[in-house]
């Protein structure tokens, strides 16, 4: 009898188990089915500067590609869309966290060719002017990274991820609003109309394009089509790099064909800051990553709540982020290459002692003059614009943090009509830095192209354009959806502030004017910049949902599924 009673319990207790592992199932089912709130998504993002490319890169994931497959198909689709900022002509730095947690970052900025002109640094200005021609081009990397990443990351074949670009450059695109717009800023429009730039982006009048006129690339597509069949070779060792180097020479230019040949990516660790419950990833020197490191671990000192935006909490925080901004303006400097300047390091801006010694020399009261802030003696350096960044998170949890760049607006203005490709001036960005340059060195960037994640198990991907704007873009950014309250989307589209070159502060328009007259008080000089070129998009997933965020300053909005 004993027994039996035994019997009955044991098999009451397995019943009793098995129901509640059906009723987990059915809640897990539950809960993996429901779908996330209007504007999110539930598999996989793309947070790119235009809805076309947000698309283009969605389409390759829902066709079975990685998140890597899906950024290359968004920046060949950008170098149609928005020109001016990146192409193949250009480079980038690539923050990749694979499905393990691995974050990698893939180097390929361009880099001195092997000869430049002797004393070009003499020719640099401290005005922030374009600087164009022939003499300033770096050794391009763009396409040289596409394939070191497809080789490691990619599952759609190469020729795939050309498809869309090539479509679009060939039948041709409206002028997107934003680039109409810059199209007829008037020292843009004077460059183009002046410049081989004006085959593509002027009409039959000579005259720069407006917005909604069609724009088309029919060489530049010749040249995705051979490289979409032979692969990147046909650029650095073939048919495509030869007329390049034709064009480049033709304006003046000292590229060679050795140039595109010795060419490599650089793949190397990232450096990973903590950041209260969030590690966050960014790429090292000569990218940027340091100096927003080192803005965000002053910031996350003074101990930031919704609170920081209330009353006269607001022109603290804010004379708080401006004197951290002056701060890391003094640090500039010390961004180099790192495999060609030994004696250059920026290691001690993620040194806490160093951090909390610059953190106790902001005064609460008051601001300072320049010298107060410099770490080593550098002249004010150009402010830049340009470049372009895309996030991207797929269904398999690969994430793709990119930020690509041709540097200036329409880079340097030399255009090479062999070949549909626009060159970038990237060697202008040692101006300031630099007293000599070093065949295959790589310039300092503003670039910072990061990946976040916290504890919790929260993914942030998430980078800016703008050049010297990216820092201020992505730090503020980052205050205001770490420690402000606010979410992805209102953290992005808030108004910033800009500390430019000179330690003068300027404000984007709406920004809160009492603020603006409580900074004044403090000692702030206010600048007067006209435009604003930041732009910051994301991609964040959070409890099974995914949102994905392009800033409207560009116009852009994200795509996924």
């Amino acid at each position: 009898m004993a027994t039996y009673q035994a019997w009955v319990a044991r098999c009451c207790v397995v019943s009793a188990l098995v129901c509640t592992a059906g009723l987990l199932c059915v809640c897990v089912t539950f809960l993996l089915s429901t779908p996330c709130a209007g504007g999110t998504f539930k598999q996989a993002a793309v947070a790119a500067d235009s809805l076309l490319c947000s698309q283009v890169g969605r389409d390759v994931l829902q066709q079975g590609g990685s998140a890597v497959d899906g950024a290359i198909a968004v920046l060949l689709c950008t170098s149609v869309v928005y020109p001016q900022s990146m192409g193949l002509g250009g480079g980038s730095v690539v923050t990749v966290r694979n499905k393990t947690g691995q974050v990698t970052v893939f180097n390929f900025r361009e880099t001195v060719p092997g000869i430049f002109k002797q004393n070009l640094l003499d020719e640099c200005t401290t005005t922030g002017k374009h600087m164009t021609g022939s003499q300033w081009i770096g050794v391009p990397g763009e396409l040289r990274g596409y394939e070191v990443l497809h080789q490691q990351y990619g599952r759609l074949p190469w020729s795939k991820l050309f498809e869309q670009p090539i479509r679009l450059a060939k039948e041709g695109i409206p002028v997107p609003p934003f680039l109409g717009k810059l199209l007829h800023f008037p020292a843009i429009k004077s460059k183009v109309e002046s410049s081989a730039l004006c085959e593509v982006f002027c009409n039959n009048n000579k005259s720069a394009l407006r917005t909604g006129d069609i724009m088309k690339f029919p060489r530049l597509a010749e040249s995705m089509e051979v490289i979409a069949k032979q692969g990147v070779d046909a650029f650095y060792n073939g048919r495509i790099g030869r007329l390049l180097i034709q064009d480049v020479k033709d304006a003046g230019g000292t590229l060679e064909m050795e140039d595109l040949r010795s060419y490599q990516v650089r793949v190397v660790d990232t450096w990973t800051v903590p950041l209260g419950d969030t590690l966050m990833h960014i790429p090292p020197p000569p990218a940027g990553g340091a100096l927003l490191a080192f803005i965000l671990k002053i910031m996350q000192g003074f101990s930031l709540t919704p609170r920081s935006l209330v009353g006269g909490h607001k022109v603290q925080f804010y004379h708080r982020y401006i004197e951290a901004a002056k701060f890391a303006n003094g640090q500039r400097g010390t961004i180099r290459d790192p495999f060609f300047n030994s004696k250059t390091s920026a290691d001690h801006l993620l040194d806490p002692a160093f951090i909390q010694h610059i953190r106790a020399r902001i005064s609460p009261n008051t601001t300072h003059h320049d010298a107060y802030y410099a770490h080593i003696h550098t002249p004010p350096l150009p402010d830049r614009t340009g470049t372009s960044h895309v996030s991207v998170l797929d269904q398999e949890g690969l994430a793709v943090s990119a930020t690509s760049t041709i540097n200036h607006l329409f880079g340097g203005t030399v255009y090479s009509a062999r070949t549909g490709i626009i060159l970038n001036n990237e060697l202008s960005d040692f101006c300031g830095r630099a007293d000599s340059l070093k065949p295959g060195e790589q310039p300092p960037s503003s670039m910072t192209p990061a990946i976040l994640e916290s504890k919790s198990g929260g993914l942030l991907v998430i980078g800016g354009a703008g050049g010297s704007m990216i820092t201020t873009a992505v730090a503020l950014s980052l205050i205001n959806h770490l420690w402000l309250g606010m979410t992805l989307k209102e953290a992005i589209a808030a108004p910033i502030l800009y500390v430019d070159s000179k330690n003068q502060v300027n404000f984007e328009a709406d920004f809160d004017q009492a603020v603006v007259d409580g900074l004044r008080a403090l000692g702030h000089q206010v600048g007067e910049m006209e435009y604003f070129f930041n732009v910051v998009n994301g991609v964040e997933r959070e409890k099974g949902c995914i949102v994905g965020e392009s800033d409207e300053r560009k116009m852009g909005k994200s795509a996924g599924y």
